[in-house]
């Protein structure tokens, strides 16, 4: 039985048409126009345990409502939700002693005190055992080096280490899910990189069921091998990330370096290439040519940009998770 079973779940919300200014203001106060927006459209997926599934897609696609209906926030319009065997809305409290939340930048941890009373705090909380809660501790020592951070004030912490407590707490009572909304957020490269680590170690091995929403596509590549991708409320794919890089296949990333400034240029060739998407990374100073090899021949690109540029470096690659997504937002799959 999957740990996590959605069977057509639509979510709907009632808004009110609001009108502009002052004398709008106080006429809405009176008004019962509203309208139905439908933020969550007729989703099914099932998630077995021990999965780590990339929940994707642009903001205001539907990924919060879903994830709130997840955790017993939201009761959805129509549909069957069952999380662990439970109905979360209707089993809030034996839902939340089952999962673990991770909201990104939004500390669940307390402010004043340092790390290990809030450990001890959220211990008794979820009523966990000694030996659980050392062992978990033992656990945590031998994953990240924790112990300069216990008897941190968690407002004198930085970021990154906040994000990695934030973690360490979610995990803490050895929840069955633990759900990541934007965990790296506004992180350095090397704790980006440790946090990854961290969870990927966890969910090894404590077999903890993990629901990722990020917009950033190396988490993706780190940890995900299942991604669901849905956009204003409509599931758009559910499978894993080869499978859908295969649907762009005939895709090719063509990097050049080039003389001139370079945002002049990275217009100049999208304007030689209008078909094509056309990018620059200013701080390694690439342009980078998607290539539909469909189209046009990347080798056919590359002899004319040599025409009309003065090519100094370039690089081929297959496309990135993260043009792959751009493109399925854009275009969806066809």
């Amino acid at each position: 039985m999957a740990i996590i079973d959605i069977k057509n779940v639509t979510k709907e919300f009632k808004v009110l048409n609001r009108r502009e200014g002052l004398k709008g203001s106080l006429k809405d106060m009176f008004s019962r126009n509203y309208k139905t927006v439908r933020a969550v459209d007729n989703i099914s997926m099932s998630i077995e345990q021990g999965e780590i599934v990339g929940y994707l897609g642009p903001n205001g696609a539907g990924k919060s409502t879903t994830i709130k209906m997840m955790t017993g926030v939201l009761e959805p319009t129509s549909g069957e939700i069952l999380v662990n065997g439970c109905v979360p809305y209707k089993n809030r409290t034996r839902n939340a002693q089952n999962i673990g939340v991770v909201f990104g930048q939004r500390s669940q941890l307390w402010w004043a005190l340092p790390l290990i009373e809030s450990f001890k705090l959220l211990k008794d909380i979820y009523q966990i055992s000694d030996s659980d809660y050392e062992s978990m501790m033992s656990l945590y020592q031998s994953l990240v080096d924790i112990e300069p951070l216990l008897h941190k004030p968690v407002r004198q912490m930085s970021l990154g280490q906040r994000t990695l407590s934030d973690i360490l707490a979610a995990f803490l009572h050895d929840p069955k899910i633990v759900f990541l909304d934007e965990p790296t957020i506004g992180l350095d490269v090397s704790m980006k990189a440790k946090i990854r680590t961290l969870i990927h170690a966890l969910n090894k091995e404590k077999k903890t069921t993990v629901i990722l929403t990020t917009h950033d596509m190396g988490d993706v590549d780190a940890l995900c091998r299942r991604i669901v991708i849905i956009d204003h409320g409509k599931m758009l794919y559910d499978n894993d990330i080869e499978h859908l890089k295969s649907f762009f296949g005939s895709y090719r990333t063509l990097k050049i370096r080039v003389d001139g400034e370079l945002e002049k240029q990275t217009q100049a060739i999208q304007n030689q290439f209008p078909d094509f998407s056309v990018s620059a990374d200013e701080e390694e100073e690439w342009i980078s040519v998607l290539v539909d090899e469909e189209k046009q021949k990347v080798l056919d690109v590359l002899s004319q940009l040599q025409k009309t540029h003065r090519v100094k470096d370039m690089q081929l690659e297959e496309i990135s998770t993260e043009e792959v997504i751009k493109k399925i937002y854009e275009e969806g799959v066809q």
